[in-house]
């Protein structure tokens, strides 16, 4: 089944709402839009592919969850499983946790 343009929008604007997270897409410089890239809507599963920006990742993921089941509510997909891919986590999100800064150094800023 072909996920409609309109569903794919709908759960990137949800997850932009979602402070913490970004979408996993490849760098590329290109005119299409990647964003749409992160996205896997099958006739079961809704996946998005992201990138943490803070922990800890359950709270993250929840506002998540959500956000992203809202933009579900009237679809075809509304009881869909929902399936959320931490790819990566930013340098930013293992400053707070360990001392690790963006250098990669464990050296005070």
């Amino acid at each position: 089944m072909a996920a409609p343009t309109a569903l794919v929008t709908a759960l990137l604007e949800a997850l932009r709402d979602v402070p913490g997270l970004r979408l996993s897409v490849p760098t590329t410089h290109t005119l299409v839009p990647v964003d749409r890239l992160a996205v896997d809507i099958g006739d079961t599963v809704v996946e998005l592919r992201v990138v943490a920006l803070e922990l800890p990742l359950p709270p993250l993921l929840a506002r998540a969850d959500k956000a992203l089941r809202a933009a579900l509510l009237g679809t075809a997909w509304a009881n869909a499983r929902l399936r959320l891919v931490v790819t990566d986590l930013d340098a930013a999100a293992l400053a707070g946790e360990s001392g690790v800064t963006r250098s990669g150094s464990d050296e005070p800023r």
